[in-house]
């Protein structure tokens, strides 16, 4: 898969300053922030700072760096949420099967009530 970066992709413009957002936490290679959408009464975003596209180019093309310091904030993330003892989701899109809607790589974590099942077997053909 080509992994075409759009700098211009709304998360780009967020870690540049060009648009508002309410950080969770900040660190030297990860912003976490409010979803302004939120599907659960915690909807937190996690993204890289580096020009990624989906998991996998995150994966295959990060630094060590970058890939502990993004794993680490999402513990904390999870920490800060108090989501230890009733649970949580964590979900990434990727393409279009994936239904990603935004070209820059990001995890969903979504806590605060039950979520139901993840995806509906009936769907699965």
């Amino acid at each position: 898969m080509a992994y075409a970066y759009d700098p211009q992709n709304i998360f780009a413009r967020i870690l540049r300053g060009e648009i508002p957002n309410k950080t969770v936490l900040e660190t030297a290679h990860t912003l976490a922030f409010r979803d302004i959408a939120p599907k659960a009464p915690d909807h937190v975003l996690v993204i890289p700072k580096g020009p990624y596209v989906t998991f996998d180019h995150f994966c295959a093309a990060a630094s060590e760096a970058e890939i502990v310091d993004f794993t680490r904030t999402c513990a904390k993330v999870c920490e800060i949420l108090g989501v230890e003892d009733k649970g949580f989701r964590a979900i990434t899109n990727a393409g279009e099967h994936g239904v990603q809607e935004v070209p820059h790589f990001h995890l969903h974590i979504l806590a605060g009530r039950p979520l139901g099942r993840m995806l509906d077997m009936s769907e699965a053909e």
